[in-house]
């Protein structure tokens, strides 16, 4: 199967349970950009002991949403692990918004920050601290290796799904369940 330089973009990579790299074991991915230059994405079920009231503090965001306060941040990835990124549901745009789907984009920018916290953000968020990336081909390779499982993505695992279930769920949409997967390669 030839993959295109754009057909992972807005998709799931559900980690195999052979995925013994400590940084992608069990996770799921929202790949957010793939070009010929590479791949881009946030992990979406790794969450840390940092909340959004947290970070609201250490930027000095004075939060009028008392609600967001206790709403866990994530890993996103290994890469750029002190930069924020803001998966939503909206088309809107801000500063530092790429849009993944009609539905959904991702923004790096404290704009949006400012409007969560002041009520004005987007009705669905995850808050991701860090991101994955992959160079060009590399994704692709992986894939043939049989290392990840694609899906579309999809609005109920990215934001209703609870961390712990979201990657048996996400294996779930293409009736795979991963937990009868064995987690050794190769043929007896």
């Amino acid at each position: 199967m030839q993959l295109t330089s754009s057909n992972l973009r807005n998709q799931l990579l559900i980690a195999m349970p052979a995925m013994d790299d400590p940084s992608f074991s069990h996770t799921v991915t929202l790949i957010c950009e793939h070009t010929d230059e590479g791949c881009f994405g946030v992990v979406i079920n790794r969450p840390i002991d940092v909340t959004v009231g947290d970070l609201f503090k250490q930027l000095e965001i004075a939060s009028v949403e008392q609600s967001l306060l206790d709403y866990s941040a994530l890993s996103g990835g290994p890469v750029q692990p002190s930069q924020g990124f803001v998966l939503h549901d909206t088309a809107r745009s801000w500063e530092g918004t790429l849009q993944v789907s009609d539905e959904l984009s991702v923004t790096s920018s404290r704009d949006i920050l400012d409007d969560i916290a002041a009520g004005e953000g987007p009705d669905n968020f995850l808050l991701a601290l860090g991101c994955a990336s992959w160079s060009p081909g590399q994704v692709e390779d992986e894939l043939r290796q049989n290392a990840w499982l694609t899906c579309p993505a999809n609005a109920r695992i990215l934001f209703d799904t609870p961390y712990d279930k979201r990657w048996t769920s996400a294996a779930e949409i293409l009736g795979v369940d991963v937990n009868l997967i064995s987690p050794t390669v190769g043929h007896a």
